[in-house]
């Protein structure tokens, strides 16, 4: 078969536009052009190319019980490594059971996943900067991801490296001309492409991987760093320094990895944009001069003096286990193809502090998501005329710990990651009335989108770009994991933009969430929820799976994604 989803050139549109999952303010007069292109522009496809998909019905009734199931309170907030996270996985077992699932892993739904939980000691810890000591979580976090109870390194070369990047695909290389191994690196978050603006470089205002501060501790480990920093700043990193005080102290859960942590970084950190002034302040060094150089191409590394950086870390290790739960329909005639669904069982579990309500129910993040892949599967597995690929459904755990679960099942794939023809990641659907639009997380990555466009528009709907690409949000949730792996991975969501109403209708829905219910225990189910938007994004998610499950075409990333090169590797293999 030819490629059915080939269709026009892919738009760039290099506006932010207004509103989203989350509303935000009036739409400017370029962001209204990008807009009105995207709902009127029409899609010049040849139907006789499209694969005959079975027409299915998501059963809004089956939907909102299985939300409401794991919403409730008897699974405790679903936290890995509760009892709550126990009954979470009995239930996707027996929901995959009787859906007609197979096991995905052998004769088991489970993909067991070891965990650690690492306890820094702040008053035993601690991290000198050229005789400076910053004080821990008001002025930097540090720890490590070696999973010992003691790591230390003294006497550190400090050298800046830009913004710790090494992309060849871009021509940049941060390390250039410089070895430094044993020392610490110390780097700004974000890329240049958001310094600059410059829509030709990296990705422009939109966050490329390189970006991501996971991408820079791996980077730096790769170096041969002895330790690295990254610098806050809260334009850049899209959040204040709180969320890094909040996110980084405290007990911190990881894989329990087969190196123990051994090929990262001794230490890893967060320092205030204060903290870093002084530290080039000392070192004879002008902090916004650096930053210009930066962000040019042909950056050079420098040393900052001869000032010197110290670290020991000291832990409290506890060891413990979950599980990704993953069922399987097989193909009829390319059974060892496989069409992806993921979403993410887990959420923060109890606080027993919290007297007025101890239970984080995470009914929209993401009961929504995870009811969602298990009706998806149900309509595929109701079908007459069975897919002609296998269709995968992973629900994976502690995404909410950093993307764990799925980070493991990129690591260690229940099937050749070359033979996964691409995935859907479904997480945390707002319930509203039905939308016209459909928000494209990390939009412009891959030809999952021209399928996308394809469902949405025999729906009525049209699909738009994320309203803030400069946040990185499509490197935050758990189709990253496969991303960076090089499968074709699509992140969407349901808009504002109501059938009735308009965006005036929708936002307050995604302002409501976003101040009240996110991360809260006030993220419950109720009885009232309107279902239009969460069903009808579950039966647009089916459709797209189907044109690839019916198929027999490839789609990959467009060419110039960070994540192409991959791509074209693996399947080349």
């Amino acid at each position: 078969m030819k490629n059915f989803y080939r269709i026009a050139p892919k738009a760039l549109f290099g506006a932010v536009l207004a509103g989203g999952l989350i509303g935000c303010g009036g739409a400017s007069e370029k962001e209204t052009e990008a807009t009105t292109e995207m709902t009127s522009s029409e899609t010049i496809v040849d139907e006789t190319l499209l694969p005959v998909v079975p027409e299915a019905t998501i059963d809004e009734a089956g939907l909102r019980a299985r939300i409401a199931t794991l919403a409730s309170d008897e699974f405790e907030g679903r936290a890995p490594a509760t009892a709550g996270g126990q009954k979470t996985r009995d239930y996707l077992i027996q929901q995959m059971t009787d859906i007609g699932l197979s096991p995905a892993n052998g004769d088991s739904f489970e993909q067991p996943v070891p965990l650690v939980e690492v306890s820094l000691d702040p008053v035993r810890s601690t991290m000198t900067l050229g005789g400076v000591t910053p004080a821990y979580g008001s002025e930097a976090v540090f720890w490590t991801k070696r999973v010992v109870e003691e790591a230390s390194f003294s006497d550190s070369d400090l050298v800046f490296v830009g913004y710790g990047v090494v992309a060849p695909e871009y021509g940049w290389d941060d390390y250039a001309g410089i070895d430094v191994t044993g020392k610490t690196v110390v780097m700004l978050v974000n890329d240049p492409g958001y310094a600059t603006q410059d829509p030709d470089l990296f990705n422009g205002n939109a966050m490329t991987y390189y970006g991501r501060w996971t991408y820079k501790y791996e980077e730096a480990a790769r170096q041969g760093a002895a330790g690295a920093i990254v610098i806050h700043q809260t334009a850049p990193a899209s959040y204040g320094w709180g969320v890094v005080e909040g996110g980084w102290t405290g007990p911190q859960l990881d894989l329990e990895r087969p190196d123990g942590g051994a090929s990262r970084v001794v230490m890893e950190s967060w320092i205030q944009e204060d903290v870093a002034k002084d530290l080039f302040a000392r070192a004879g060094e002008d902090f916004d001069a650096a930053l210009e150089a930066a962000k040019t191409k042909g950056f050079k590394p420098f040393a900052l003096g001869d000032l010197k950086a110290s670290a020991t870390i000291v832990n409290t290790i506890r060891n413990s286990e979950s599980a990704n739960v993953a069922g399987v329909l097989r193909g009829s005639e390319r059974p060892d193809e496989y069409v992806l669904y993921m979403a993410h069982w887990d959420h923060l579990g109890r606080n027993d502090a919290n007297t007025d309500d101890p239970i984080s129910n995470g009914a929209v993040d993401n009961a929504t998501g995870t009811a969602g892949i298990l009706s998806i599967a149900e309509a595929f597995a109701a079908n007459e005329t069975p897919p002609e690929r296998s269709v995968m459904f992973v629900a994976v755990t502690a995404e909410e710990s950093g993307l764990l679960g799925s980070a493991y099942f990129g690591e260690d794939p229940l099937v050749p990651l070359g033979q996964i023809v691409g995935g859907i990641n479904v997480d945390a659907i707002i319930p509203t009335p039905r939308a016209k639009d459909v928000v494209v997380v990390g939009y412009g990555s891959s030809e999952l989108e021209d399928i996308l466009k394809i469902a949405a528009e025999k729906r009525g709907l049209y699909i738009r770009p994320d309203p803030s690409p400069e946040r990185g949000g499509f490197y935050r949730s758990d189709h990253i994991s496969l991303s960076k792996k090089g499968v074709p991975m699509i992140y969407a969501d349901s808009g504002i933009d109501l059938f009735e109403g308009g965006e005036e209708a929708g936002k307050p829905y995604g302002e409501d969430y976003g101040a009240n219910r996110y991360h809260k225990p006030a993220d419950e189910y109720q009885e009232d929820w309107n279902m239009e938007s969460i069903t009808s994004t579950a039966d647009l998610f089916y459709e797209v799976g189907a044109m690839l499950a019916y198929s027999n075409d490839w789609p990959n990333w467009y060419d110039g994604n960070e994540f192409r090169a991959l791509r074209d590797a693996q399947r080349a293999e």
